[in-house]
């Protein structure tokens, strides 16, 4: 518990403008977008690197808690303060554009800068920064990192780790590090950086980003293609990208979410007959490239099984393409008063048989179980509906069907999180995605960083 003489320190080293341990305060970083609730002891707003340094090395001597925290807007509980302590929040001031490099094709970031924002300056100079999380309007960059968020685009171009190429960090003793260079090419050492990536601020405070961009593309397009039902186009997702096709996204919505859709959005333009929606966009540095790639994709689906084939003509019709993926998940409330949401990945060879093991989970518990996603890299987005929250059996099966779901992807070479990352609330499942020996490993890690244990604590199933 923090006491007075800790907060006057705190506010000798930030600005006492910059600790707040009000109310107001307590209760606006006590939670993310998992709705779970743990009240910080106080929030403390760094100006710079050499505060964030100062405020580390103080806590690790004092041996009190931090957790680092960006937008907040999380799924797993990573950035609440689970054990009290102190908010390290980045978003007031460590949020600037610190420099767009052309010659090297870089941008040099802080970490509370907002993803959209970081997009939109660099497509200004007519480079690209593909990563594009759900969260982008307001998401920041070193959340981004932390978590390794993934998006939309990801099928093209990858996710967030493939675009860190340095950064700079402070470690709990407050010691500041670089990892990284850059460099295109760089062996030399350890893959610090690539530690810090995914790390969900349990290692270190990251305070500086160096980001790789690509030439904006010039041409795009959006399309649709229409199947029967969902498994035939899990089969055409895999087959038609092993022909050839090269989609920035490939989007699935499942039975359930088309009629949950047409329910909730009764003048959405859904074709009538489809079980199972492919939506995304294709991309190009030239109206011929996009076209090849339009008839590489349609040439495939309708080998692999599809009712129909949509084109959107411009950016309009493209838009109304994507509203019914965008609109996916509020859609799917009209299942139930409760959503367990989950976002596991599998190899995308599996995704018709992960379906239909996710499909007979539910069927044996009682659950509708919405699925949409990111087919386009294995990613989906699972959503058990509990009918009655209130209803403590029907929560208990709920999560036991999350339980199942978990250990048939683990099973099958998927993961526990193609997005969202571990912190609280997959923590008790870590065992099932790894074995003893690789849980002890990444303990070894976290002591090895952090061995008074007061960055972020007891996230990952890490003690």
């Amino acid at each position: 518990m923090l006491n007075k003489e800790h907060i006057d320190y705190f506010k000798n080293i930030v600005g006492e403008e910059n600790v707040k341990a009000d109310k107001a305060h307590l209760i606006a970083y006590c939670y993310d977008a998992t709705k779970e609730r743990f009240e910080p002891d106080a929030v403390v707003f760094p100006r710079d690197e050499q505060d964030i340094s100062k405020v580390l090395k103080y806590c690790n001597e004092h041996k009190i808690v931090i957790v680092p925290r960006g937008a907040g807007s999380g799924f797993t509980g990573g950035a609440l303060p689970s054990n009290g302590g102190i908010i390290l929040s980045l978003e007031r001031h460590m949020n600037k554009l610190l420099e767009i490099d052309m010659e090297n094709m870089v941008g040099v970031v802080q970490p509370g800068l907002i993803n959209m924002e970081f997009q939109k300056a660099v497509e200004e100079v007519g480079l690209f920064y593909p990563p594009d999380p759900a969260s982008e309007e307001y998401s920041t960059l070193g959340g981004n990192v932390s978590e390794n968020a993934g998006g939309m685009r990801a099928a093209k171009y990858g996710i967030t780790k493939d675009y860190v190429v340095a950064l700079r960090a402070v470690l709990p003793n407050g010691e500041i590090i670089s990892a990284g260079k850059k460099t295109i090419k760089d062996v030399a050492g350890y893959n610090t950086a690539g530690i810090l990536i995914a790390s969900e601020g349990t290692l270190a405070v990251i305070t500086e980003i160096t980001l790789k961009l690509i030439p904006k593309p010039k041409f795009k397009q959006t399309y649709m293609g229409v199947f029967p039902d969902v498994n035939t186009a899990m089969n055409a997702v895999f087959k038609s990208l092993a022909a050839g096709a090269n989609p920035v996204a490939m989007e699935f919505l499942d039975a359930l979410v088309i009629k949950a859709l047409k329910q909730k959005f009764p003048n959405i333009e859904l074709p009538e007959n489809a079980g199972g929606i492919l939506v995304g966009d294709v991309d190009g540095s030239s109206q011929a490239e996009i076209d090849s790639q339009i008839e590489t994709l349609k040439e495939a689906f309708a080998k692999y099984g599809s009712i129909g084939f949509i084109e959107a003509k411009d950016e309009e019709e493209g838009k109304k393409l994507w509203f019914a993926r965008r609109n996916a998940s509020p859609a799917t409330a009209i299942y139930g008063t409760k959503k367990l949401n989950e976002d596991i990945s599998v190899p995308r060879a599996k995704l018709p048989e992960a379906l239909d093991a996710i499909y007979a989970i539910g069927e044996k518990y009682g659950f509708n179980v919405p699925c949409f996603g990111h087919a386009g890299d294995g990613n989906i987005h699972v959503n058990v509906m509990v009918k009655d929250k209130n209803n403590e059996k029907e929560m208990h099966d709920g999560h036991k069907a999350i339980e199942e779901i978990f250990q048939m992807v683990c099973d099958m070479g998927g993961t526990l999180s193609g997005e969202h990352g571990i912190g609280l609330s997959k923590a008790p499942f870590m065992n099932i995605a790894f074995t003893d020996a690789e849980i002890e490993l990444f303990k070894s890690i976290k002591k090895a960083f952090d061995p008074n244990n007061i960055l972020n604590p007891f996230k990952m199933g890490l003690v």
